[in-house]
């Protein structure tokens, strides 16, 4: 890694919302457990290791900071912890009562996810299943959920449609694609949204999605 990237990405991530060194120290930590997991559990693109303070660290961050007033988070395809475990790490500096619940499938994956979360103590569960089964008995608190490079808009809908409302936003980074995605989405779905520049990637956006409901209920 180069130092010039992590100085990017810690100023970045000051850029985007208030950070302790606490904070950052456990930033750290969990980038070296990635590093340590990495060659056995090929966490993370090979290529992005290097710019990892930037392309999966700061780019976590930003998806935290597009809501930061939700105290209670499903991660959808949680993977290698981005945006779930930075997410978890930045609520936990605030002292209040929150909680993170990670659904990945890959056994393996979510071994990592746990062996992070209890590291660095964090109140994060992690849920190794598929995330219709997760969701489909779902009765705990939720104000958000959030998902990177997982799948399609228009399967997002699906999976948070019966949370969505006033209280329960969804928190989606969406690449070059997404205005394809969403125009496919429209087609069922009534939608409202709001995009965010993504302070990462020119070409990506941060989607902020407030309401939702099924054409074929109306």
């Amino acid at each position: 890694m180069s130092v010039g990237n992590k100085e990017r990405g810690i100023e970045l991530i000051s850029s985007l919302i208030p950070v302790s060194r606490e904070s950052l120290q456990k930033l750290e930590l969990y980038e070296a457990l990635v590093r340590k997991w990495q060659p056995a559990q090929n966490l993370v693109a090979p290529k992005t290791l290097d710019n990892i303070w930037v392309r999966h660290i700061a780019d976590s961050v930003q998806i935290f900071a597009s809501y930061p007033q939700a105290r209670h988070w499903i991660d959808l395809g949680s993977g290698a912890g981005f945006p779930g475990l930075v997410t978890a790490i930045l609520l936990d500096d605030l002292g209040e009562d929150y909680s993170v619940h990670m659904v990945e499938s890959n056994g393996r994956k979510a071994t990592f996810l746990r062996t992070v979360a209890r590291e660095l103590e964090l109140n994060a569960k992690i849920h190794n299943d598929r995330i219709e089964t997760v969701l489909s008995s779902w009765d705990g608190p939720v104000d958000a959920f959030s998902a990177r490079a997982l799948t399609s808009f228009s399967n997002l809908c699906y999976f948070v449609q019966p949370f969505i409302s006033k209280s329960c936003v969804g928190v989606f980074h969406k690449g070059r694609d997404f205005d394809r995605e969403l125009a496919e989405a429209s087609v069922s779905w009534n939608i409202d949204l709001i995009q965010k520049p993504s302070r990462t990637d020119p070409d990506a956006r941060i989607v902020l999605l407030r309401a939702l409901s099924s054409k074929d209920a109306q």
